[in-house]
């Protein structure tokens, strides 16, 4: 087990699992995981000469949970990662690491702090530069304007979702989690109607997938028990004001050398369908950007398929600490 510290961030205090010495890594989880997501990454790149901190983003676990919507922007939360890295290196860059709604947060905290964070790594989610639309319109015309259900529609009511499935976290995270991951068969995410609840036509499989035990589901349970779905949810309700703050950097570009690894049964590696290719469709706004598609890999990339994401990661930062300019052509 990594150590677990409590440090100050400049506005919240952040639950983060430390290990090793050496350059800092930021590792940042999405929805709904915590720092645990990365029990496989850890110590491997603690043992190639990093300190890894993998946090609890705010409203997660054992950090601070703020309880207003507009506590949970993305500017607050990429003031978090410039925080932690002020406490953890103060005299130095970091290198972010991120997977699900961890991937835009480090996207942006690179994209904004250039001068902060040198080298940024996202999985799932691709990096798609400032917005030129709030992410609320474009998922209401895709989805519901035509009576169909959207998971980020569900969660804008503020405790909507969290009535629904806070009474059965477990089931709920076993339903979340085994529905978009890559062994999940065609349909498992159901069609419906905009007005269906979350859990509506999921189904719990016969068996948990290998990546997924029964120990891993009780931590995540426990977690989740204790801090209750507000503050992971609010991060969905902050579309409109990311969008203010990001949208006066059209036309920046993302510099830093960066890594995307993406599944190709992952929905979000497509934007819902948005994109056929996130790699070259990155390349307009991150020129410096290296991908992988891992085959028949869903959602929860860096559980999904350890060994292959810890292998990328390593040989990236590898190459990174020989070369800081890493080639912007190696797919």
């Amino acid at each position: 087990m990594p150590e677990m510290r409590h440090i100050y961030c400049g506005e919240v205090t952040l639950r983060v699992a430390l290990e090793g010495t050496g350059p800092l890594v930021i590792m940042v989880h999405g929805f709904p995981e915590s720092w645990y997501s990365w029990r496989h990454q850890i110590a491997p790149i603690a043992a190639a000469g990093y300190q890894v901190a993998a946090i609890d983003v705010r409203g997660y676990g054992g950090s601070d949970k703020p309880e207003p919507v507009e506590a949970y922007t993305m500017e607050k939360i990429v003031g978090d990662l410039v925080g932690l890295k002020a406490a953890l290196s103060p005299g130095a860059t970091a290198i972010l690491i991120g997977h699900d709604w961890g991937a835009p947060i480090v996207w942006n905290s690179a994209f904004t702090h250039p001068d902060l964070f040198h080298a940024v790594a996202g999985l799932s989610v691709p990096f798609t530069g400032a917005p030129a639309r709030p992410f609320t319109e474009i998922f209401r015309e895709k989805f519901t304007a035509k009576n169909l259900f959207f998971y980020q529609e569900y969660f804008q009511e503020p405790g909507k979702a969290e009535a629904e499935l806070e009474p059965q976290l477990r089931r709920a995270l076993t339903l979340f989690l085994c529905s978009i991951g890559g062994e999940a068969p065609d349909g498992a995410w159901p069609v419906k109607s905009a007005d269906a609840l979350l859990l509506d036509g999921l189904k719990l499989p016969e068996k948990l997938p290998p990546w997924l035990t029964e120990a891993d589901l009780d931590f995540y349970t426990a977690e989740f028990t204790a801090s209750g779905l507000r503050g992971p949810l609010n991060r969905y309700r902050n579309h409109e004001a990311d969008f203010a703050w990001l949208s006066p950097l059209q036309g920046r570009k993302l510099e830093q050398p960066a890594l995307y690894i993406g599944g190709t049964r992952d929905p979000a590696s497509t934007l819902f369908g948005q994109i056929t290719d996130p790699v070259a469709m990155m390349r307009h706004f991150a020129p410096n950007v290296e991908g992988h598609m891992l085959k028949g890999c869903g959602h929860w990339t860096q559980q999904e398929r350890p060994d292959d994401v810890t292998r990328l990661l390593l040989d990236w930062l590898a190459r990174l600490n020989a070369n800081p300019t890493l080639p912007s052509s190696r797919t």
